[in-house]
């Protein structure tokens, strides 16, 4: 090879170590420059900063991701509702905080004692549940009144959610007061309410005999008011016990819807006229409607009494004569119209009724009746007939002849005169012992009239 050729092949060889190092070394600065960048962190930190503070993705604009909320925490379950015996024993505990017990009666009524065994408590199994509730409250006779003076509302035992289990509920003779709560009748098996002999005050409680299944209700002995509403004969009840409160005006008309049996409005302030549907009242066996100031004729009506046993209108201002239809009151004991203003003819076919003669009593005094027929003579000799102080010739303790006069000439008049000679059954008359008769047995409307507890 020539010298000429030798210098141009070391050319080229420079020349390409030359370009082959300038391009290795600019390749590598811009490695060495961006390794540099990233070491500097301008970019990536700023990045990092952004999620840090709660930026954007370092993906999408820069924003980051929020930081998760901290969680709530779960609420307490509800406490278990307590069982009904629970329940009722703590408005029981609650109810002796309020009262003053002069006679102890609820003295085992505590935490250490099971609630069906406090006194005058009575537990049974409730309906379609497996488990015990208090049915029922007896009171009675305890003399529990308000502590220190202060009032005892029926509310306290009757409330809203008080005892919704009860059947019965029995004060008699305590100092409870105010007016009767209209939450009974929310009770589903509620059927005696016994208030009688407190100091319950205001009308009539309607709301408390809405109750479907209230069949008894003693009210007597306290200080209620007003009219006798007409729904109270509309209702299924067999006992009504209303005497001595201050209740006024008319008996409703309806009085004869009622089924009930045993019915007192003794001593109020009722007035007007017997109603004539009284008769009519198909299950009435005992009705005292003494000590108020009715007045008007006795309706003939109640000669369809065939159930009675008790008929008592005494110590009112009821006038006229006694209809011949009281002799169709085959099964009556006890028929009081004492202390009113009766005259004219004692009928001989009342006092010739067999439950009337055996034993029974059959009382006139204290009116202006002038004449007696021969069966009443010999109940009056057999002292089961009463006709003192009345004007009747030629016997003992009668009223004055002058007093006798007057009254008869400004006596009242009944209408319709005709209907009081009207017989609607067979007549005793001709045989008064024919008929089989059975032993007289106490009365229960009577006992109503001592406030004291009463037992049927």
């Amino acid at each position: 090879m020539g010298k000429t050729t030798k210098n141009i092949f070391s050319f080229f060889l420079l020349c390409s170590v030359l370009l082959h190092l300038y391009f290795s070394e600019g390749v590598v600065a811009q490695e060495v420059a961006k390794s540099e960048s990233d070491a500097l962190g301008e970019p990536e930190k700023r990045e990092t900063l952004e999620i840090i503070i709660g930026g954007g993705s370092p993906i999408i604009g820069g924003g980051g991701s929020p930081a998760p909320a901290p969680e709530t925490p779960c609420p307490p379950p509800p406490p278990k509702p307590l069982n009904r015996l629970e329940r009722a024993r703590r408005v029981l505990l609650n109810f002796k905080t309020l009262i003053d017990d002069p006679t102890c009666y609820t003295q085992n009524w505590n935490e250490n004692t099971y609630v069906c065994d406090f006194r005058g408590i009575r537990c049974a199994t409730y309906p379609k549940e497996d488990q015990k509730a208090v049915a029922g409250l007896d009171l009675n006779g305890a003399r529990v009144t308000g502590k220190n003076g202060c009032a005892l509302p029926l509310s306290s035992l009757l409330g809203v959610n008080q005892i919704p289990e009860l059947t019965f509920f029995h004060v008699n003779s305590n100092g409870f007061a105010g007016t009767v709560p209209t939450d009974v009748i929310k009770f589903p098996f509620f059927f005696e309410l016994d208030l009688s002999n407190n100091k319950v005050k205001g009308q009539f409680p309607l709301d408390a005999i809405t109750s479907n299944q209230l069949v008894f209700l003693d009210l007597r002995f306290n200080e209620l008011t007003g009219p006798i509403p007409y729904q109270l004969f509309q209702k299924d009840l067999d006992v009504i016990f209303i005497n001595n409160n201050h209740f006024t005006q008319c008996l409703p008309e309806n009085f004869g819807s009622t089924p009930a049996r045993y019915l007192t409005f003794a001593n109020n302030n009722l007035t007007g006229s017997i109603p004539k549907s009284v008769g009519f009242a198909p299950n009435l066996t005992e009705v005292l409607f003494l000590g108020n100031q009715f007045d008007g004729c006795l309706p003939v009506e109640i000669g369809n009494l065939k159930k009675a046993v008790v008929f008592d209108v005494s110590k009112n201002s009821i006038t006229g004569p006694i209809p011949l239809s009281f002799g169709c009151l085959k099964s009556i004991q006890y028929l009081n119209l004492a202390q009113n203003k009766f005259y004219g003819c004692v009928p001989d076919n009342v006092c010739q009724i067999p439950s009337l003669r055996n034993n029974g009593n059959l009382s006139l005094a204290d009116n202006y009746f002038n004449e007696v027929g021969p069966s009443c003579w010999s109940l009056i000799k057999s002292k089961v007939l009463d006709v003192s102080k009345n004007c009747i010739p030629g016997l003992p303790n009668q009223r004055s002849p002058n007093e006798c006069y007057h009254f008869y000439k400004t006596k009242k008049t009944c209408p319709n005169p005709s209907s009081f000679y009207t017989v609607p059954c067979k007549s005793h008359w001709g045989n008064p012992s024919s008929e089989t008769t059975v032993p007289t047995s106490a009365p229960v409307t009577y006992k109503t009239l001592k406030p004291h507890r009463l037992r049927l």
